[in-house]
């Protein structure tokens, strides 16, 4: 049986569901992950495009969707895949776990290198 993974805004207008696995699991400390998000690290996942569905009006800025009522940062989508904010999903916590960090040197001091989890200074 194929896993189906549902997730939505605070305020629940917006809502949306990805089904299967990810492709793959990261955490980002890039200053835009940083001011978008509001916190010190992303945790994100992406699919292919083609197992993500969504409902509910968004609007978005610099390809990052957001619900205009209350502002949850929810996700991003291109022509082929579809990034998730984990922590917009249904189900906390999630069986999620990131396989990468992107732009460590911007991590905070505080937080240490995950375990088994590639690192990168930039972008992979």
């Amino acid at each position: 049986m194929t896993a189906q993974r549902h997730g939505g805004c605070l305020c629940g207008q917006v809502r949306y569901s990805v089904t299967g696995d990810p492709l793959r699991v990261g955490l980002c400390h890039c200053t835009d992950c940083r001011r978008s998000s509001g916190s010190a690290f992303t945790f994100y996942a992406i699919w292919p495009r083609a197992a993500f569905s969504g409902g509910g009006r968004t609007s978005s800025h610099k390809g990052r969707d957001f619900c205009p009522a209350c502002g949850s940062r929810l996700y991003s989508l291109t022509d082929t895949e579809a990034e998730i904010m984990l922590g917009t999903l249904d189900e906390a916590p999630t069986d999620q776990v990131p396989q990468y960090e992107l732009w460590t040197p911007r991590r905070e001091p505080w937080l240490h290198a995950l375990p088994g989890a590639e690192q990168f200074p930039g972008d992979r």
